[in-house]
């Protein structure tokens, strides 16, 4: 399984629009951060978890050609606005499966009204299937995908395990009984918003706590904000199987 980590910053993106914080200013590339996507790939397969307002330039920088569908964490829109995008993978590979909670596929529907019109609609238009993610496990080609229920502040989100990888982002709580779901792995990927508490997300304390509580061989932080840092001067500071996520980062599991 190769992870390709497509995007790892917050919903505003590093560098922010008209900021001047040093980190925004950086020249390192480490530290310039398109809004927050995986790509999992096996055998002859490949998934995105979540399609945000990037998902065009990450599709053409990872020279990703075709996927088989797109898993969604939640609704909100550094999540789902760039999926008016699959519209060439879609001329190209044919019709897109989706996988998320039935609250996130109505969201959708709402936002996205006329890619689901079935009376008039436009002929260029995306053609998705939905599928209805649950709180239990299901099939992916082949792989067994574990959803794990998260709380961002008052949102309900899931995480999703494959194998020996799981992916958590815009996590802020987990019971223990999801927690459980996610022993003995080899990569966990998890949010890590910035250095101070913030309502919603894990901030750097919450999520080096999380990863000793879950105890994966190796973590990955992401969704990441200009105000964790810099890059490589907090990097320094992990524990030595804890690392920053970066665009463009490829694990094999």
């Amino acid at each position: 399984m190769k992870i390709t980590f497509l995007g790892t910053g917050t919903s505003q993106g590093i560098p922010v629009i008209g900021s001047t914080h040093p980190v925004c200013l950086s020249k390192n590339p480490k530290d310039k951060r398109l809004r927050v996507s995986v790509l999992i790939e096996w055998d002859e397969y490949a998934y995105v978890i979540d399609c945000g307002p990037d998902f065009r330039q990450q599709m053409l920088q990872s020279k990703c050609h075709k996927i088989n569908g797109i898993l969604f964490t939640h609704e909100h829109s550094d999540h789902v606005a760039g999926l008016d995008d699959i519209r060439p993978l879609c001329y190209l590979n044919g019709d897109m499966n989706i996988y998320a909670h039935q609250r996130v596929i109505e969201s959708i529907k709402k936002r996205f009204e006329y890619i689901f019109e079935t009376k008039n609609k436009y002929p260029g238009a995306p053609t998705i299937i939905t599928n209805n993610i649950e709180n239990k496990p299901f099939d992916l080609s082949g792989i067994n995908v574990v959803p794990i229920n998260a709380d961002h502040h008052f949102v309900q989100v899931f995480g999703f395990r494959m194998n020996d990888f799981a992916y958590l982002t815009d996590v802020k709580t987990v019971e223990d009984t999801e927690v459980e779901k996610l022993k003995k792995l080899k990569v966990l990927v998890v949010d890590a918003l910035r250095i101070e508490p913030h309502i919603s997300h894990f901030n750097l304390d919450e999520a080096l706590r999380f990863v000793e509580k879950v105890k994966p061989e190796k973590a990955y932080f992401t969704h990441i904000s200009h105000l964790l840092g810099f890059h490589d001067e907090v990097q320094q500071k992990l524990p030595k199987n804890v690392f920053l996520a970066y665009d463009g980062l490829q694990i094999t599991i």
